[in-house]
């Protein structure tokens, strides 16, 4: 496959960050982004997996750097965010990939829903923030892309007070989203999580509401960066049911597929790049109206 695009807003000097990167999806979205020309920065929980996850890419003359990175580690989030800033200099695009899920496909234990918050959502707006002030944002726009599922939409909430919360985007704030998510967390710990009424996600539920809160939060990011007039796009790609380790090995598509989609995403022409889109393969769809 030619990797060329004409017109690129980007080069060489690009600096694309991808968390939980050594494999899976994040392996493949790092290798794509390099192959059009990117400096990459290859996050791992284990610097050695994601050393020897590298390997293969440098030897092919890709531009990629490797840097520890736990996302659920506030310690560790700010040693990044520090490297980054005085290491690198900035970044320009985010893929926000790194995210842990402990169920088998069709089995719905929360046993470790804590975990799956503090990573997926807590941990993924945890690196967020930390790096809002050193995104570049160049006339090209800065992009935060957050791989997502559509396990987190709106019409997986059956319960009629949570989903009106979510779909008042006027009124919702980041701290009602988390409120939601330490109900939640509560209910697990108390048992009550799956009574009637509760209206909770029915597939996967930890991680679901993992990628509902996350997916809630960069709707009232991209809002919040457009009006202080930030030149960040803040987005989210759900891939689909994709092979991976998550997923024991069963997908309808592969990780290399799911890169060319996201790696297309998060390349957009300036003049094409949405803000605040929920992106279910690569068809944006109205999050709030689903």
């Amino acid at each position: 496959m030619d990797y060329s695009v004409r017109g690129a807003w980007w080069s060489g000097e690009t600096v694309a960050v991808v968390t939980g990167a050594n494999r899976g999806i994040g392996h493949a979205l790092a290798a794509r982004l390099a192959e059009h020309g990117l400096t990459v920065v290859l996050t791992a929980r284990d610097g050695a997996r994601g050393e020897a996850a590298a390997t293969p890419l440098r030897a092919r003359g890709l531009a990629v750097v490797v840097r520890h990175l736990d996302v659920s580690d506030a310690a560790s989030v700010a040693d990044f965010a520090a490297w980054l800033r005085d290491d690198v200099g900035g970044l320009d695009i985010l893929v926000n990939n790194a995210a842990v899920s402990f169920n088998e496909i069709d089995t719905n234990s929360v046993e470790h829903a804590e975990t799956v918050l503090r990573t997926n959502f807590y941990g993924a707006k945890m690196l967020t923030e930390a790096l809002l002030p050193l995104f570049r944002q160049s006339p090209a726009t800065s992009r935060i892309l957050n791989i997502s599922s559509q396990l987190g939409l709106l019409n997986k909430v059956s319960n009629p007070s949570l989903k009106a919360l979510l779909q008042d985007e006027d009124r919702l704030t980041e701290a009602a989203i988390e409120s939601m998510v330490a109900r939640f967390l509560a209910q697990v710990k108390d048992g009550t999580w799956a009574e009637p009424g509760q209206g909770w996600p029915k597939v996967w539920t930890d991680y679901s509401v993992s990628k509902l809160a996350l997916n809630a939060y960069s709707r009232l990011l991209a809002r919040r960066l457009q009006a202080h007039g930030e030149r960040v796009s803040v987005n989210c790609f759900c891939p689909g049911f994709t092979r991976t380790d998550m997923t024991k090995g069963w997908g309808k598509r592969t990780a290399e597929e799911v890169a060319d989609v996201g790696a297309r995403l998060a390349l957009l022409p300036p003049g094409e790049l949405p803000t605040g889109t929920f992106f279910k393969w690569c068809t944006p769809q109205l999050y709030s109206k689903l």
